[in-house]
């Protein structure tokens, strides 16, 4: 029996083309909660930049890929911060060797060392609110939870062994989210069910993309979105209609979770 689902927002409950959550999502949202399915977030971004939801209810939030979690919405239950040196390395890269855009998410804010028409392009794709800009001195005062990093797939190599401790995970060709080594929604997951109590056997995931195919193999069941990459569908354990063809609520339904 499912008792907790996990939900990736971008391309799986909110839709690329509309920035909008479709009504038949919205709808099976509310109805799991009236069955007492406990529905969380799980997603990349910092809870600040969750603007895009209306005024649908969770349960809990699984933020920056797992670095920080939360029960409800203000209760932290865990938080995994990159190592400070892993921050200071990357400030001599940036300012010595390969400069790019980079986002700094800290616990209660980000910003970024500055924008380019690539950033500016992905903000708008994700109606997502542009982070202030800021020296990247910055990011030495206070911890760095998650960076999302513009480089290009030649810059990544280069640019990562000035992060020893961390690894990078991408679900959109622009940028990279970096979080410390051993970060991922599959965390952010075992961290929320400790917390209510609920085993992985009861466990749903919906994703889309390259950052949700860790939590699509831990949980349960895994339901990769129909407009997700082909390396994110085969490792789910189902495949449903895409974000804009009512496809969690198809999946809820093939499964008979909700009518």
């Amino acid at each position: 029996m499912i008792k907790a689902i996990f939900f990736d927002i971008d391309g799986t409950l909110v839709s690329f083309n509309t920035h909008r959550v479709p009504e038949s999502t919205a709808h099976a949202i509310k109805e799991l909660r009236k069955k007492e399915v406990k529905v969380f977030i799980a997603t990349g971004r910092h809870l600040s930049a969750i603007d895009n939801l209306e005024t649908l209810e969770f349960d809990g939030y699984v933020t920056l890929n797992g670095g920080y979690c939360y029960a409800g919405k203000d209760k932290a239950i865990y938080k995994h911060p990159i190592p400070k040196e892993d921050i200071k390395s990357l400030i001599r890269f940036l300012e010595e060797d390969t400069d790019f855009p980079c986002v700094f998410v800290r616990e209660h804010d980000l910003f970024m060392n500055y924008q380019n028409e690539t950033t500016e392009s992905l903000f708008n794709l994700l109606n997502f609110p542009v982070p202030a800009i800021a020296p990247i001195q910055d990011a030495l005062k206070e911890d760095i939870f998650q960076l999302i990093a513009f480089f290009t797939e030649e810059q990544k190599e280069h640019a990562m062994t000035a992060l020893p401790h961390c690894e990078a995970t991408s679900w959109h060709p622009s940028f990279a989210d970096v979080v410390p080594a051993g970060s991922n929604k599959s965390i952010g997951i075992d961290k929320i069910i400790e917390y209510f109590g609920i085993s992985l056997n009861e466990t749903m995931a919906f994703g889309d993309g390259g950052n949700d195919i860790s939590m699509l193999q831990h949980a349960g069941l895994g339901v990769a979105m129909g407009n997700a990459k082909e390396e994110v569908k085969q490792k789910a354990d189902y495949v449903t209609t895409s974000v804009d063809e009512d496809g969690i609520a198809n999946a809820l339904k093939h499964f008979g979770i909700i009518d």
